[in-house]
């Protein structure tokens, strides 16, 4: 046995030389160092930064990853979700709840990146004097960036831009401006303004959120409207032949209805691309300047970019209203107005024969189309019961006046509505009638009504044969107008749309998804179930 004094230098070395030894001997094998942990894998990544040249100061971004990315080596499209005035890069991941978002309507679309920049309150442009070029900085410096950091794929086609009010106009400026970076913007309550709302604006607004940016601070009326003020202004450059915003971009605008001034030039710059014939979706709904109105939005939007991204083309019209169960044939009933050849048609309430109540009514001035003009009536007919039978309408007597022709008057529809009254139980009050017209039956619809509105307390116009200097004043009567954006009456539409906004009359408005067709009028019809049950 080896004794080691401890205290001598020589055996000290000896000692922890065969320790050392020791260790490298069967048995004797030191503790396993543990592995590096993994780190997991994070798809929202927030409060990133990088330095920019061009404004000489750090940029702030988040970034959301789809849950593809951790599992594989492809490529992604990327959409640039911008935010609005006074908010910054956090917005579209705390109160857009973009995470929840992308993940509900994943199988609608395709997976994405979304990169979220702060904009400040640029309006995501450069300002007139060149002092802070903000979109230089997000072309050149930040899609270049983000190329780089992560699996995007690097071309137009699979780029997108979103945004909400101030980042409204950004999703339309940057591909309009940018057509070799993206390809599609999709237009949340675009803040921006007409001519006449520009010239209009208080000066202490106008300097602090205009002036700034488009030059002509402290200046009124006309010189306000500067030469790049108009460089920036679709109003100007989607009427320039050959200007860069028409080099094929996709282009989706959506506004809600109760908006305070960006009613008029969201829905003015639609009627100028429909009369400029440049292809693009616009929507229009219940609503306002609120997360609540944009989340409601996501849905199609989402999917529209899916389809962009991957160069598909994005259906024209919506796929119809199934409009339920055909009503029993002992339930219509068909009538002639006295010797005047005027038909129209009664569908009666199921119970109708079985009790004593008396009932709301509706009456379409219903436009059809001759060679399918008795299954139209029937599809109108059956969906309005559907809607009964599933409570979302009072249960009524249905009055068709079928119009093909302008046989039917002011007159004929007071006798039509005289005889109804004195042979079926209705509620002879205007507070339980509502008046609907679709093409040429929404234009008498909207002709009648300053005569008509003893009789109604609604009227739901649906495509219809408007002027394009449509009025309204307030006769006590409430407006529903429905249009597809591909509907020919765009241009009455707006008019009368701002009429009622100026009369200050109770209105909805609504522009979908469509042609103009009776499928359109249906499904139409179908959305306006609120309002009619509000009505009856």
């Amino acid at each position: 046995m080896i004794k080691f004094n401890l205290q001598r230098p020589d055996h000290l070395g000896l000692f922890f030389g065969i320790v050392s030894l020791s260790v490298w001997l069967p048995g004797c094998k030191p503790d396993p160092v543990p592995p590096e942990e993994n780190k997991p894998f994070v798809r929202l990544l927030t409060e990133q930064t990088f330095q920019s040249r061009i404004l000489t100061r750090t940029m702030n971004y988040a970034v959301l990853l789809p849950k593809e990315y951790e599992n594989s080596t492809s490529s992604f499209p990327v959409v640039y979700l911008l935010h609005g005035l006074g908010d910054n890069e956090t917005a579209w991941y705390k109160w857009g709840l973009i995470t929840y978002y992308a993940d509900l309507y994943a199988a609608e679309t395709v997976p994405m990146i979304y990169v979220m920049p702060e904009g400040f309150n640029t309006y995501w442009v450069n300002k007139y004097n060149g002092n802070y070029p903000y979109m230089n900085m997000l072309i050149n410096e930040m899609v270049p960036k983000m190329d780089s950091l992560f699996r995007t794929i690097r071309n137009p086609q699979a780029r997108a831009v979103m945004g909400y009010s101030m980042g409204g106009y950004g999703a339309m400026i940057l591909p309009a401006k940018n057509p070799e970076v993206f390809k599609t913007g999709v237009v949340l309550s675009m803040s921006f303004r007409t001519d006449r709302q520009y010239m209009e604006e208080p000066q202490g607004v106008f300097d602090s959120q205009w002036g700034t940016l488009f030059g002509g601070m402290g200046t009124t009326g006309t010189a306000r409207l500067t030469d790049y003020y108009k460089a920036f202004s679709p109003f100007y450059f989607f009427s320039k032949p050959g200007d860069l915003s028409l080099q094929g971009q996709n282009y989706f605008f959506d506004c809600g209805d109760d908006e305070e001034s960006l009613s008029d030039p969201n829905d003015a710059l639609h009627s100028l691309l429909r009369d400029l014939n440049i292809k693009h979706e616009y929507r229009t709904r219940n609503g306002g300047h609120s997360w609540d109105y944009w989340h409601k939005s996501l849905p199609e939007a989402l999917k529209y970019i899916g389809k962009c991204v991957q160069g598909l083309p994005y259906p024209d019209d919506p796929q119809p209203v199934d409009p339920g169960p055909t009503i029993p044939p002992d339930r219509i009933v068909n009538c002639q107005l006295n010797d005047s050849g005027i038909m129209y048609n009664l569908a009666l309430p199921a119970n109708y024969l079985a009790d004593t109540t008396h009932y709301p009514l509706i009456v379409v001035l219903h436009h059809r189309s001759a060679a399918t003009q008795d299954q139209e009536s029937q599809i109108l007919m059956s969906l309005l019961n559907l809607n009964m039978s599933g409570n979302k309408i009072p249960v009524s007597l249905i009055l068709e006046i079928p119009i093909q022709t302008d046989t039917v008057t002011l007159s004929i529809l007071n006798q039509v509505m005289g005889e109804v009254s004195l042979k079926y139980r209705t509620l002879n009050d205007r507070k339980h009638h509502i008046l609907i017209g679709n093409n040429e039956g929404g234009k008498l619809a909207c002709l009648f009504v300053p005569e008509c509105a003893p009789l109604f307390n609604a009227c739901l116009l649906f495509d219809a044969d408007i002027p394009d200097d449509a009025s309204a004043a307030d006769a006590g009567v409430s407006y529903y107008l429905d249009i597809s954006d591909q509907g020919t009456n765009y241009r009455g539409y707006h008019s009368l749309f701002m009429s009622l906004k100026h009369n200050k009359v109770n209105h909805e408005y609504r522009v979908r998804q469509g042609s103009g067709s009776n499928e359109s009028f249906i499904a139409g019809l179908n959305e306006s179930a609120s309002f009619m049950k509000s009505h009856l």
